[in-house]
């Protein structure tokens, strides 16, 4: 592989197979292949042909036939993103500003950290403006990037200022989600709770989840284990007004500080566990959640106060990473309740090399192959939503010249089966540079190494993305004035040249 830099722009000389006769090193079995072969091939390509593509008719005033037109894609209707946790955490000027610049050029849209954790890591104290601890100066010179308490939790603003300026879609995550390690402030209880309540809450709660113990979930008492809901919500009925009433707050701060500038958001994050515990059934004003006490029925009300506070043009995501039907059945059932949701967010995260590995030999069982995931989409077009496929992760198995070509390969044929799928509207990617994930997730599921270098998979996405799904064509004017043409949905520049030599431009939309 051979690549250079113009500015922060990369181009490669990069083979990646594509077909079992392409591999010629055999990095994936001919099992693999034979699960990925040209009959499915073709299929993807069909259904991509069908569904991400559209014909355009357009006139031109004025146009003489026979012109010869310039047909430039300019912007995809598909959204290819990536989580931007680690703006200015890179360690150099030259590494951050190789990453900033693949918001645009890569990729044209961004998840934007909100998690509640260190976003107010002290009541009212919402951590919106740089401070100089998120600064470039600061990261380059930190010892121990990693262990800082704001890791991958850049303040927003200038992010969203960046990425406004950019073009480039914003996504934020997450709003409401029970995650005691990394969502909810320690503060919570203290603040929240006094008197008797104290004292219960200091009686059932043995051990708060924390970034120090990095665990999900708080630990309870045997009182805590067998009581039911209602005995919880009888025994604290301040701290459930308050909780719900603060988890109101924060929606509310969030869609009145951001307005439109942020064009969807996670606003519940992971909650079909609880669903499926049928804490939702009847609910009252506390229920022992997944992860610890939460309101009883904090979707439904995080859903409605979500379409209350944000405009109408924000678009309100639930995401989860659940694989069975009993998520698309909670989407359902809220929306049957009146409850506003606009897309379905997945997550497909192959966090063990393992994992990767296996894959490359063949192996089916809990993994990601066509038929799995098409059943998988299957399951969640049941809900009748958009799909954002907001989180996935491929890892590098040893990070090795072959652990980098499987995960380039399943990346390709991956990315191309999943924007085939009818009602995906978008792939986000989590881990941009290796060694920058959370405590726990894989060193080397990165499209960079930590020095900003590119792996193959970096090159199999901009070849789809910039290239193969990019449509850039000449068309000739019919006897009307009119030029025909189709290609991938989203906008167009078109350019051509009267008699005289002169260059006139149009824009179009092609949906």
């Amino acid at each position: 592989m051979a690549f250079y830099a113009v500015g922060t722009a990369l181009t490669a000389q990069v083979t990646i197979p594509h077909t079992a006769e392409e591999d010629v090193n055999h990095v994936m079995s001919a099992a693999y292949w034979n699960q990925w072969d040209a009959k499915t091939q073709a299929a993807i390509d069909a259904d991509i042909e069908r569904y991400r593509k559209a014909d355009a008719y357009v006139e031109i005033p004025g146009l003489k036939a026979g012109t010869e037109v310039h047909v430039q894609q300019t912007k995809h209707a598909f959204f290819f993103g990536a989580h931007i946790f680690n703006w200015n955490q890179l360690g150099s000027s030259e590494a951050n500003a190789h990453y900033r610049e693949l918001y645009g050029t890569l990729f044209n849209s961004a998840t934007v950290a909100f998690y509640w954790k260190t976003f107010e890591d002290r009541p009212g104290r919402l951590r919106f403006r740089e401070e100089y601890w998120d600064t470039e100066e600061y990261w380059n010179t930190v010892e121990n990037p990693k262990h800082q308490f704001h890791w991958r939790r850049p303040a927003p603003d200038p992010i969203v200022d960046y990425l406004t300026q950019r073009e480039v879609r914003i996504h934020g995550h997450t709003i409401i989600w029970g995650n005691r390690k990394w969502q909810h402030p320690d503060w919570i209880e203290s603040t929240l709770l006094s008197g008797h309540e104290r004292e219960i809450m200091d009686r059932l709660l043995t051990e708060e989840a924390t970034l120090e113990n990095y665990r999900d979930r708080d630990r309870f008492s045997e009182e805590y284990n067998v009581m039911s809901n209602q005995t919880l919500s009888d025994s604290l009925p301040q701290f459930a007004v308050a909780l719900t009433k603060l988890f109101q707050q924060r929606i509310e701060r969030l869609a009145t500080y951001y307005g439109d500038r942020i064009s969807s958001w996670d606003v519940v994050n992971e909650s079909t566990a609880d669903y499926v515990k049928g804490i939702f059934r009847s609910p009252v004003p506390l229920a022992k959640s997944e992860y610890g006490i939460m309101p009883g029925n904090y979707v439904e009300d995080a859903m409605r106060t979500a379409n209350r506070c944000f405009p109408k043009s924000v678009r309100i995501n639930i995401n989860d990473y659940w694989s069975g039907s009993e998520y698309s059945d909670f989407t359902k059932e809220l929306l049957a309740k009146g409850c506003r949701i606009d897309v379905l967010g997945s997550q497909m995260h192959l966090f063990k090399p393992q994992q990767c590995l296996d894959l490359a030999e063949g192996k089916t069982e809990g993994l990601p192959t066509p038929e799995s995931v098409k059943a998988r989409m299957a399951r969640h077009s049941e809900a009748g939503l958009p799909i954002h496929l907001s989180e996935i992760t491929i890892t590098a198995p040893g990070n090795d010249e072959r652990g980098r070509m499987i995960q380039a390969i399943l990346t390709r044929n991956l990315y191309r089966l999943w924007f085939s799928i009818p009602l995906m509207e978008g792939i986000t990617w989590w881990n941009v540079v290796d060694d920058c994930g959370a405590p726990g997730e894989p060193s080397v599921s990165g499209l960079f190494n930590r020095d900003m270098t590119p792996k193959p998979a970096y090159f199999a996405l901009e070849e789809l993305i910039n290239k193969e799904w990019k449509t850039d064509m000449q068309v000739t004017a019919n006897e009307a004035g009119r030029i025909t043409f189709r290609g991938f949905k989203g906008d167009y520049l078109l350019t051509w040249k009267d008699k005289r030599g002169r260059e006139h431009s149009q824009f179009c939309r092609v949906e």
